[in-house]
Parts: structure tokens; sequence; C-alpha cells
């Protein structure tokens, strides 16, 4: 194990990145996800057009090739960095930065269709009761729709955030420091493939095996209460 020990600052250092990677793309993800669903799900046709549009065309996009459109099409041909470009840091912060964006771009089409399906499940008669009450569609979506929606998909949620943490991998793809790009650095300084590969695999199965136990406890809970 002298192959890890050399080098376990920097291990602790690349997942500290990639949970900061997987939590920011998550809120961001949540955040772009529930818009896009609430556009798929709205009256007016040319938002649930675009919506429809952004869905399919992001969902069948390789993510490696999203990472690569931000780093090269925004930053590189754009000049679009997200950052100070006078900051010591600039190219480090760029790539953490341009990664989020990539990654809360391609999540944020799964969690649309997750919450999307859990609408779905709410019966129809409570969003005609919203509307014989005089609820506005914001109002009734806020208020009677999206809370139950966020209950009925807890664990398909959950497993979107999982694939969300091990998709932080690809990131390397554009320079960014987390675990997958040491992981490759450390292999290609020493010969030690096995150790090194169990190391990382035990790294990330400690980060999401926990997720899955908690959003697997929380939508039993919610759902014994529904």
């Amino acid at each position: 194990m002298n192959a890890v020990a050399d080098y376990r600052w920097q291990i602790v250092e690349a997942f500290t990145t990639t949970i900061a990677l997987a939590v920011c793309s998550a809120v961001g993800a949540l955040i772009l996800g529930t818009v896009l669903a609430a556009m798929r799900l709205g009256p007016v046709p040319v938002l649930r057009w675009l919506g429809t549009g952004y869905v399919h065309l992001v969902r069948n996009t390789p993510l490696t090739l999203l990472l690569l459109l931000c780093s090269f099409g925004l930053a590189q041909t754009l000049g679009v960095t997200l950052v100070d470009p006078q900051s010591p840091t600039s190219i480090d912060d760029s790539n953490f930065r341009l990664a989020v964006l990539g990654l809360t771009v391609y999540t944020a089409s799964f969690v649309c269709e997750a919450l999307r399906a859990g609408v779905n499940t709410v019966g129809m008669g409570q969003a005609e009761a919203a509307r014989s009450l005089g609820l506005s569609f914001s109002q009734n979506l806020r208020i009677v729709l999206l809370p139950q929606a966020f209950r009925a998909v807890i664990i398909p949620l959950g497993s979107v955030l999982i694939a969300l943490a091990k998709n932080t991998t690809l990131a390397s793809a554009i320079g960014v420091a987390e675990a997958a790009l040491l992981m490759k650095t450390m292999i290609e300084n020493t010969a030690a493939l096995l150790e090194v590969g169990t190391v990382f695999a035990a790294g990330f199965v400690v980060l999401t095996l926990p997720l899955g136990l908690f959003f697997g406890w929380l939508g039993r809970r919610w759902a014994a209460t529904r």
C-alpha cells in the first residue's frame, strides 16, 4: 500500500472535490429539472415544446460531449470561463464550474422526467379541485402537484443523484482534479494497479451506498405516511 500512502492527502482532496462537484451539480439539477418539469406540464405550447426538445436532446447526448462543449465551446471559443481571469486559480476554478454546468444541464433532464412521472401519480381530482378553488397553474403546481410528486419519486430521484455522483468521474476529461483524474495519475506513476483501483472503488462505494440507503429509507417513510 506504499503507493496509496504516498498519495493519501491527494486522495482526500480528490474525493473532497468529487463531493463538492456532486453537491453543486445536484442542487443545480434539482432547480433546473423542476423548471423543465413545470414547462413540460404547463399550459403554454411553446414552453412545452422547448421543455420536451431540451429533454430529448440532452438525454440522447453523451455527457462527455456536453462537458467538452462547455470546456472548448464556452471557455476556449466564446471566452465564457465563469471566473475572474485575474485570479491565480482561474483555470482550476473555471474547469470546476464548467464541469458543474455540464453535469447540471445533463442531470436536469433526468430530474425533469422523474418529476413529471411523479406528477402523473397525483389524482386528477386534486388538480381539478385546486382549479375550482381559483388557483392558477403556478399555484396549483407549487401547492398541490410538486409537493406530492417529490414524495412519490424520492427513490427514483435518489437513483438519479447517485448516478450523478458516479458521473463526476467524467469531469476529468476537462481537467477537474477529482478522484478519477488522480487515479489515472497514480496508475501511470506506479505499477500498483490493483491496490489503487481497489482504494478508489471503495471510496465511491462509501460515497454512494449511504445515499442509496438514505433515499430508500426516506422513500419508505414518505410512502407510509401518504
